[in-house]
């Protein structure tokens, strides 16, 4: 904790939690242990970040591709999903954390989704941290429905073409109360996007590390943020230029 700058904190961190089902397999176990296992990762990553003074955290949880997974596994992941919101919502309360949901959550199980609302509403007052849940979350199938709304709005002449900003389109997405991700973190040696936060990203420091999900603590959530306090971002202008 000593090494974090508090001056140059990223304000919006985006984890791609990959690995539960390889870590299952290296310890003999269903895919369904290493699931229950990351959970307690996404507590301490949580817990972490709101100590740490980390504004926004968005975890992708659940991609549109993961319902082509086993219907056991999905089935599973649902009910996870639910288990967790229950046992979770005294620890968001305290913590002052306010839930979010970005994806289709149209597309969720009535018990996931209803549950899911329920602690998004009770926590919508907290103001220390942020925590977004990508749920049947899919970049692509977000930037899809976005041009379709605004072109829907060119035509009903409610917007003209050349009023179409960089704001206009970040209004259309699910992230529209969300700031830009500043680093974006993916577990497991994997290094790969797989469709998350397409636009978001733009900026973003990508950091990549070896362990698996499951395995993640606090201390890989410091070694993410130091390693990004270390970089020059510099948005499109020299190093002369941000020194000055």
């Amino acid at each position: 904790m000593e090494q974090i700058k508090s001056n140059i904190l990223p304000r919006h961190i985006a984890i791609i939690m990959d690995g539960n089902g390889r870590w299952a397999k290296k310890k003999g176990l269903i895919r369904a242990a290493g699931h229950e296992r990351g959970t307690k990762s996404v507590r301490e990553a949580v817990e972490a970040c709101a100590e740490i003074g980390i504004k926004h955290l968005t975890l992708f949880a659940f991609s549109t591709e993961n319902w082509n997974r086993p219907k056991l596994e999905v089935q599973t992941l649902m009910k996870l999903l639910v288990s967790s919101l229950k046992k979770e919502l005294k620890t968001l309360t305290e913590n002052k954390i306010r839930l979010n949901v970005v994806g289709n959550v149209d597309t969720l199980p009535s018990k996931a989704k209803k549950e899911l609302l329920e602690v998004i509403d009770k926590t919508k007052d907290n103001d220390r941290m942020t925590l977004s849940l990508a749920l049947s979350y899919g970049s692509r199938e977000e930037i899809r429905n976005m041009v379709k709304v605004i072109s829907q709005k060119v035509e009903q002449k409610e917007l003209k073409s050349e009023e179409i900003t960089d704001d206009v389109i970040n209004n259309h997405l699910y992230t529209f109360d969300l700031p830009d991700v500043d680093l974006l973190i993916r577990t497991s040696g994997e290094q790969r996007i797989s469709n998350f936060l397409l636009w978001q990203i733009a900026y973003a420091e990508l950091y990549f590390c070896e362990v698996l999900w499951p395995d993640f603590r606090k201390t890989h959530l410091i070694e993410a943020i130091t390693n990004y306090q270390k970089r020059e971002r510099r948005f499109g202008k020299t190093s002369e230029q941000l020194h000055k």
